[in-house]
């Protein structure tokens, strides 16, 4: 299965970039992983946020197919541990899913369009973090799930 890391922003700082990348080779051994940062060009810059949503909706929906199983990263969503993101993962790749998404909205969250069209909605804590924090603690948990399910020492009980 295929793992795939979407989220709507700016490109990384350097440091963001390094640390994904140590969690992207770490994981490499299992699966590979793909960070995709989705950006609207500066030319549709707007300070309506209705209309910014739409328009992250537009490219969101747009990348995304049907053979690939999406699952949307909201504080509002549902908490799940660490074991239950392995639980999850090994539960696709038992159906056979080829590539998972695991969506990282822009800053004024997603269109109802977008939550509607994931298949699952998962909240990494009730606190709001920075989104290129996000990508780096996304990538981190990737990688511990994928220990988890491989019996690694990495993750402690």
């Amino acid at each position: 299965m295929n793992i795939e890391i979407w989220s709507v922003g700016k490109e990384n700082e350097p440091y963001i970039a390094e640390g994904i990348q140590y969690y992207f080779q770490k994981t490499r051994p299992y699966t590979p992983v793909d960070l995709v940062v989705l950006q609207l060009p500066k030319k549709l810059a707007t300070t309506d946020v209705e209309r910014t949503k739409l328009q992250e909706e537009e490219m969101i929906l747009k990348r995304l197919t049907n053979n690939q199983y999406l699952v949307l990263l909201d504080e509002k969503g549902k908490s799940l541990n660490s074991v239950q993101w392995s639980q999850q993962f090994q539960q696709l790749m038992n159906m056979g899913t080829k590539t998972f998404v695991l969506l990282i909205g822009g800053a004024f969250g997603v269109t109802e369009n977008v939550r509607k069209r994931a298949a699952q909605c998962w909240s990494l804590s009730p606190l709001v973090f920075p989104h290129q924090l996000v990508r780096l603690i996304v990538s981190e948990q990737v990688y511990r799930a994928y220990s988890i399910l491989n019996n690694s020492p990495y993750h402690h009980t």
